[in-house]
């Protein structure tokens, strides 16, 4: 019996008998330690998988369960971008939905190692608070928010959650304070204004020693003066007439 050429072999798939379509073709997976970081411009993208939710329907043969994966994904350079996937299995809903987030990236206008200024923010049910913080403060939030600041690059901030503890909510209004920050020199060209660059502070005059005060010429022989002088007078002479009041 010959053997199938390759031609019939890549066609094999394409007759399978009447009423039947094509064997669909399907791509190859992106998950494992290679296809889960992406470069984008020469920069990494690492994504973070946030909150995963269980959804069960109820049939006629028992219930179906489906999944939910809200995954956030950035450049850890100003970058920032969340996704929502829903699949049968988890994995296909964390695939999905990290390539959502990498689809809807961000900018964000950043301060060296914080946001350059305060913002309060809400989405829904969720307010976030977001503060700048001094070097070395590191990220003080909760996991979800933690999420979103380290996706974007930040190092130092302070931040309060107020309001719902959903999480898509609270990623949402995290993200949307992030959009909302402006740099000065932003704020400046819009305007049409020129940033005053101020001079350096000229340095302080080396201080010269104050001469000692000279002491003040004593007027009073007696150290003294409340201590009465007992020195004894002298004695009259004899024949003087005494001294009258």
């Amino acid at each position: 019996m010959p053997e199938p050429t390759k031609s019939n072999a890549n066609n094999r798939g394409a007759s399978r008998g009447p009423g039947r379509s094509p064997r669909r073709v399907r791509p190859a997976s992106t998950d494992g330690p290679e296809g889960s970081l992406e470069k984008s411009g020469g920069s990494e993208l690492s994504e973070k998988v946030v909150f995963i939710n269980r959804s069960a329907k109820v049939v006629k043969g028992g219930r179906r369960f489906s999944f939910s994966a809200l995954v956030v994904a950035g450049d850890k350079q100003g970058h920032v971008g969340v996704g929502l996937g829903k699949a049968v299995e988890v994995s296909e809903a964390i695939r999905k939905g990290g390539e959502m987030a990498k689809q809807h990236m961000v900018s964000v206008s950043l301060r060296d190692a914080t946001i350059p200024h305060e913002i309060f923010c809400h989405y829904g049910g969720a307010k976030v608070l977001l503060r700048p913080a001094s070097p070395g403060t590191g990220i003080i939030a909760g996991p979800k928010v933690r999420a979103v600041l380290e996706s974007a690059g930040i190092k130092d901030v302070l931040t309060k959650s107020l309001g719902s503890n959903n999480p898509s909510n609270v990623v949402k209004a995290t993200l949307a304070g992030l959009r909302q920050l402006r740099l000065r020199e932003d704020v400046y060209r819009c305007r049409g204004l020129e940033i005053k660059v101020r001079p350096a502070p000229a340095p302080a005059p080396a201080a010269v020693p104050a001469p000692a005060p000279t002491p003040a010429p004593d007027l009073n022989p007696n150290p003294n003066p409340a201590v009465a002088d007992n020195t004894p007078s002298p004695a009259p002479e004899a024949g003087s007439a005494p001294a009258t009041a």
